[in-house]
């Protein structure tokens, strides 16, 4: 199943493992911007082979409904990824969010804008309640995006992730669908 959102500036879509060698490429150009809000990778991380299971896995995760993810692209080049993770039914219908952006797109307002599509596509397609994304306090550039974007703090997870190989605190940043209230 393929998906495209469009924005003024981005397209924003789910690729398959026919894209491995893109997303590798992705990786390995950011990855040392990265190091420090991710967790420690294997050697094998960096392999077109394991870049092409975790795609196909994915594909599975969101046919199966429990992962919305989507590759920025500006100009036919991938410049970042958002995916909407855990996405859990029923009386929850919450989910997590995650994001990256290449080092030479940052400060261009490209991840608020693509951020923004999604969660209205999470709110008004995918019908969630609520998304929640996780940030280190010291990220200010993530934690600036999903301000703007309108979410709000409920509080501080103590060595919440392992994050480079040390266990670091997150602030819980949750936006609601209010129309769903």
């Amino acid at each position: 199943m393929s998906i495209t959102l469009q924005t003024s500036r981005l397209q924003l879509k789910t690729v398959d493992r026919g894209r491995a060698a893109d997303v590798l490429d992705f990786i390995v150009r950011n990855d040392e911007f990265w190091k420090v809000w991710e967790p420690a990778r294997e050697a094998e991380f960096y392999t077109l082979e394991k870049q092409a299971e975790i795609l196909a896995a994915e594909s599975r995760s969101i046919a199966d409904g429990s992962l919305f993810k989507v590759w920025l692209h500006a100009d036919d080049e991938m410049i970042g990824s958002i995916a909407i993770s855990n996405i859990v039914r029923g009386v929850f219908q919450s989910a997590h969010v995650g994001y990256k952006l290449a080092q030479s797109h940052t400060g261009k307002g490209y991840m608020t804008e693509a951020l923004s599509a999604v969660v209205g596509y999470c709110f008004d397609t995918l019908e969630l309640h609520r998304l929640e994304a996780n940030i280190m306090p010291r990220n200010k550039a993530s934690m600036n995006v999903v301000k703007r974007l309108g979410f709000y703090e409920e509080g501080l997870a103590i060595k919440y992730l392992k994050i480079n190989g040390v266990w670091e605190d997150h602030l819980h940043m949750v936006l609601r669908n209010e129309r769903m209230e």
